[in-house]
């Protein structure tokens, strides 16, 4: 269980780095047609990168952990319930998956605690 939650623990916080940081980066189309039909202007996105970059580091340490998760569900849970108010069904579907991971990683615990 622990190698489990490890490995759930390095992809978690790996995707929140990297969803942080591309928040930052200027010119990605895709991202910004995806921001465009959650109907999410640029002027916030810095705020969403900031959110994901802090819930991803603060993933790795044993006393944010579950407040890193659930801001993590939180955001999640944000962009698909914008999704389903812009009629993207497909994409509030896609995003279960990763709703699922810090949720999962909050039952089976931090895994270096001993």
């Amino acid at each position: 269980m622990k190698i489990i939650s490890l490995i759930l623990l390095l992809v978690s916080a790996f995707l929140g780095v990297k969803h942080g940081w591309d928040a930052f980066q200027p010119g990605n189309a895709e991202q910004a047609k995806m921001m465009a039909t959650l109907g999410i202007s640029q002027a916030v996105l810095p705020y969403f990168g900031v959110a994901s970059l802090a819930a991803g580091l603060l993933l790795l340490f044993p006393q944010t952990f579950f407040a890193a998760n659930l801001l993590n569900a939180f955001s999640i849970v944000l962009i698909m319930a914008l999704a389903l108010r812009a009629g993207d069904y497909r994409m509030a579907l896609l995003e279960i998956p990763f709703l699922a991971i810090p949720l999962v990683l909050i039952a089976l615990k931090y895994p270096f605690k001993f």
